[in-house]
């Protein structure tokens, strides 16, 4: 077995001192939290979200429907409850202080020194070699969490409009969806999504849950406002299922980085390569609906779990744009592959670093930074490209099998390149590279079991 030490962030001002606190007799726990203890009778707000008005365009990409809402969920909700949080000092530190700059180069990286996220925290053994590990009640989990960390509930509503409710019970028997603060932030407005989250699942993606995280990005509406997920094995740190999400107001390096389109799927969307980039990983945009686009994401997510292989998730551009990057640096940790100069900077490479963003810890390598050195730690990251294409391999068969699942037909499954492809996209055929093994529609068996 393999194991590492590991030592994580803390996200809630329970995690610190959880595990020496029992919940007292009577009364509750006296934390407020969403447990049994204290979560009867609760009330919190919620935000209902109208399901998006799922129209194609010419490049299959969805268009929204958010006229007249009456509710602006970034800059109104989100970030006004979250700025009242700041004011009642629930943070660790202040993240609007901690420096931050664009690194000089090609792609644009971004540096920014938060020594906030390196202290205070408590060494704990972290297993690196399985992506999927049972939930564990007795360790650190969102149910032990202040009331007063959470925002509010995010739910669909049940008329299918927008609304938002700002005294609503919790509706314990349904497990609502919630969304809290990180109180080690890494930007303004960094919070968590929960999905269900008194039903205590580990943290892997199912076709619901991503669902939920893309029907929140396409509810905030704004390019600048992205939402990641982190696998066990690829430095989640909690293993309750949750996504991340902040506002940062530049692009991050990878939504610039050239694709080469793949193939589209019977549900219009696109699968491309992600070219000329440190990490390796897919592309997938467009789409006839959002759940199209979930589905596609979600099974090739699943896949990833099902085959034990670490993987960071990047949601991006309202929604429309996600990526799917499988990685290996705590496995290269573990083995003793990683330089000591790049483990001394003690950067824990998540969905955020891959993307660009750079949160270090220390000021001289904050000092340091530069274009060279966010590819060095970048590239340990990535898959080989051998082994990439195997795991490409893995997710087209099981694209290709849910789609025999759901009874579509499969003859259109691959597609030539687009005749006008956006200016992201580099204009050759990635079929020759040999990335659709296993996908010949009708030939093979499913190679993959959800």
């Amino acid at each position: 077995m393999l194991k590492i030490k590991r030592v994580p962030t803390v996200v809630s001002n329970f995690q610190k001192d959880e595990a020496d606190d029992g919940a007292r007799s009577g009364g509750g726990c006296g934390r407020n939290c969403l447990q049994k203890c204290c979560i009867q009778g609760a009330k919190l707000p919620l935000y209902a979200f109208k399901r998006v008005n799922e129209v194609v365009g010419e490049k299959g990409v969805l268009a929204l429907d958010n006229e007249e809402a009456p509710v602006a969920f970034l800059d109104s909700l989100l970030l006004g409850e979250w700025e009242d949080r700041v004011q009642r000092g629930l943070f660790r530190y202040d993240v609007t202080a901690c420096e931050t700059k664009v690194i000089p180069g090609e792609y644009g990286f971004i540096a920014q020194l938060n020594e906030g996220r390196h202290l205070k925290k408590r060494p704990t053994e972290f297993r690196v070699d399985k992506v999927l590990q049972p939930f564990d009640e007795s360790k650190f989990n969102f149910t032990k969490v202040g009331q007063e960390e959470v925002l509010f509930q995010f739910e669909a509503s049940d008329d299918n409009e927008v609304q938002f409710f700002p005294n609503a019970p919790v509706d314990v028997e349904n497990s609502p969806s919630v969304v809290a603060i990180n109180v080690s932030p890494i930007e303004y407005g960094h919070v968590l999504l929960i999905p269900r989250i008194l039903e205590c699942l580990p943290q892997r993606i199912d076709r619901e849950s991503f669902l939920l995280a893309l029907h929140m990005a396409a509810e905030a509406g704004n390019p600048y406002f992205r939402l990641g997920y982190n696998s066990l094995g690829a430095f989640a740190t909690i293993n309750h299922l949750h996504f991340q999400a902040y506002y940062l107001a530049v692009p991050f390096p990878i939504e610039k980085a050239p694709t080469r389109k793949i193939t589209t799927l019977n549900g219009g969307v696109k699968i491309s390569d992600l070219l000329n980039y440190p990490v390796r990983g897919l592309v997938f945009e467009g789409g006839n609906s959002l759940e199209d686009l979930s589905n596609a994401i979600s099974d090739s997510s699943i896949c990833l779990q099902g085959n034990n292989i670490p993987y960071n998730v990047l949601i991006s551009d309202s929604g429309k744009r996600i990526f799917l990057l499988p990685q290996c640096y705590a496995e290269k940790q573990a083995l003793g592959e990683v330089s000591p100069d790049l483990l001394d900077t003690q950067v824990n490479p998540a969905v955020w670093e891959i993307s660009g963003h750079m949160v270090l810890k220390r000021k001289e390598d904050y000092q340091e930074a530069s274009e060279g050195n966010a590819w060095r730690l970048l590239a340990e990251v990535s898959l080989s490209e051998e082994r990439f294409e195997e795991v490409k391999a893995l997710i087209f068969e099981a694209i290709s099998c849910a789609d025999d699942r759901s009874g579509s037909t499969a003859e259109n499954l691959l597609e030539e390149p687009d005749e006008n492809p956006q200016s992201h996209e580099v204009t050759n055929d990635a079929l020759n590279k040999g990335s659709h093994r296993g996908m010949v529609p009708g030939k093979q068996e499913c190679l993959v079991q959800h």
